[in-house]
């Protein structure tokens, strides 16, 4: 097959030439010159640069314009899925539509499948509808979330204490820049911890499913504190409403990232993509089942191995989690970092990835162990001993900026 990658993740993540025989297949990269670089050398494949700075999919439309026409694309990064399949319709290549994957990106459409499958969801309406319900036309009276339908990361996500505050603040300052008011939706906030659940389904099967429970928010991160996630059982009961979430979105051959808020009466669907989780996921998700998720996906789809013959070790049990911290929020492109030592130290660090003082960092939001102050994995361990663990270091460690030294004078007198 000819095949069209939207590359935008790191190789180190994706793992592409594990999931796809390039000697078998003509493969084209297009992508901004750093992504471009974690490829390895000497792959067999077409890498072409594109600016990153307009409108993704007519940046990929016009690398690929004169080339032999493509069987297959791919778009694997949550922000590129509706690129992608943009990609495709305007190609003509078969593959999910817009209308396919509307359902996992557009927040509303998602809750009202999950809702419509009898599944708890937030109460909600676009922002659209609730400017002209107003305040007392929502279904609600707490505290009230106001969120992009398509966002990822947390971005441009507020919390305002009632709904008519949430409303007020639309109407005095409206949505940030380069949005529009059609593009949101409005929330009850639904208080309790936040899970995840990661892994890949086959014709609606699961055939590797990962249970977490996050220590900190996205949207925390997002506005400048740490983040990360500990492994925790998957019960009979998690399992079954993993699987009710995901047949309502109609996501069955793919992989998914579900997040879910717990509370007394049980969990509360928050949202869903196909796709695998950010940050560590795919890297403590290998490690407590051996199944690499993006590369393994990458074989299915591109027939290097059939469904049938797919393995899937069984897990050990062991248990591990993830932290990063944000850099975005620092105004600074160089920090320092302290009170790491006995942390860094612990016989539950697995990997501790950590900026130097002259090494800079990135100043847009990241999640990637290359771009920021500080990240890691930890375990094996139980999850109470990881979480205690997380939760220790948020509270401890601080990362501050810096301004680096200007360079000594070396040129000689006189």
């Amino acid at each position: 097959m000819r095949i069209l990658i939207l590359h935008r993740v790191t190789d180190k993540m994706i793992r592409h030439a594990t999931g796809i025989d390039h000697a078998a297949h003509d493969v084209t990269y297009v992508g901004p010159a750093d992504r471009l670089a974690t490829l390895p050398t000497g792959l067999r494949c077409t890498l072409i640069e594109r600016p990153d700075t307009g409108d993704l999919t007519e940046e990929v439309l016009a690398a690929v314009a004169g080339l032999p026409p493509f069987d297959m694309v791919l778009a694997l990064s949550e922000f590129d899925l509706i690129a992608g399949a943009r990609v495709r319709a305007a190609l003509g290549v078969p593959g999910d539509s817009e209308e396919d994957i509307r359902p996992w990106r557009d927040k509303v459409v998602m809750k009202s499948m999950v809702a419509a499958a009898g599944l708890r969801v937030p109460r909600y309406l676009s922002l659209t509808e609730a400017l002209e319900a107003g305040p007392d036309g929502l279904p609600w009276s707490g505290e009230t979330v106001l969120k992009p339908l398509d966002g990822a990361a947390a971005m441009n996500v507020t919390i305002h204490p009632t709904p008519a505050e949430a409303l007020a603040a639309v109407r005095e300052s409206g949505v940030p820049e380069g949005t529009e008011p059609a593009g949101f939706e409005v929330e009850e906030f639904v208080t309790g911890p936040i899970i995840h659940v990661d892994g890949m389904l086959i014709d609606g099967k699961p055939m590797a499913v990962q249970a977490s429970r996050y220590v900190g928010t996205c949207l925390g991160y997002a506005e400048g504190t740490p983040l990360g996630s500990v492994q925790i059982e998957l019960t009979p009961e998690l399992s079954r409403w993993t699987l009710d979430c995901l047949a309502a979105v109609n996501i069955t051959t793919s992989l998914f990232h579900l997040e879910g808020i717990e509370t007394p009466e049980g969990v509360v669907f928050l949202e869903v993509g196909a796709r695998f989780g950010g940050a560590d996921v795919v890297d403590t998700f290998e490690l407590a089942t051996g199944v690499h998720l993006p590369s393994r996906y990458l074989q299915l789809v591109t027939g290097g191995v059939s469904a049938e013959e797919l393995t899937w070790p069984e897990a050990d049990g062991s248990r591990y989690g993830w932290f990063c911290w944000p850099s975005h929020k620092l105004g600074a492109e160089y920090c320092r970092i302290e009170g790491e030592a006995p942390f860094r130290e612990s016989p539950l660090v697995h990997r501790w990835s950590q900026r130097p003082e002259d090494e800079p960092i990135k100043t847009v939001l990241s999640y990637a162990d290359t771009d920021i102050p500080l990240a890691g994995v930890v375990g094996p361990g139980d999850s109470a001993e990881l979480d205690r663990f997380l939760s220790d270091a948020f509270a401890t460690i601080r990362v501050t900026p810096v301004t680096p030294a200007e360079p000594a004078d070396t040129e000689p007198a006189g």
